[in-house]
């Protein structure tokens, strides 16, 4: 109960003086930096305590442990990919319709993944019939200018 109380107060005082650049904040900071450093690395039972020992210690195990191995790793060269046929390959550039761009709009979650402006796919949903011009419009340029850069 006394460690909830005074963990209220702290954060009540962290609200208050925290994001301001005061002796608090700088204080708060200090002690933070103190007991995130390392001091002590014991490797192999031996003791490492100087910064650029500790830093070559470490570097050197991270190093070594992410090493690629002599391990034979299996490769792509023997695979039979199937290969796309001419006409298979020209329906992959042909273009779209509305309705193919509403079935698309249509087949995702309503608030699963808002865009960076915050638009979800439920918003486009909602206002269909007032966006779905624009919205075709700008998937159709999109197509035009990465079939024109391919082309080139």
């Amino acid at each position: 109960m006394q460690n909830s109380i005074q963990w209220q107060k702290s954060q009540l005082n962290w609200l208050k003086e925290g994001d301001a650049n005061s002796k608090f904040f700088h204080n708060y900071m200090s002690n933070r930096r103190c007991h995130n450093a390392i001091n002590v690395v014991s490797v192999d039972g031996s003791t490492v305590e100087e910064v650029h020992d500790i830093r070559a210690t470490v570097f050197n195990h991270f190093s070594n442990h992410f090493k690629t191995r002599g391990a034979a790793r299996p490769g792509v060269e023997s695979l039979d990919f199937r290969k796309l046929s001419f006409v298979e390959a020209e329906i992959l550039t042909n273009s779209f319709s509305l309705e193919e761009v509403k079935q698309a709009v249509w087949d995702c979650d309503n608030y699963k993944s808002p865009g960076p402006d915050g638009v979800s796919f439920g918003f486009l949903k909602e206002f269909w019939n007032l966006l779905k011009d624009d919205l075709f419009s700008m998937f159709v340029q999109t197509f035009m200018d990465i079939k024109r850069h391919k082309s080139i």
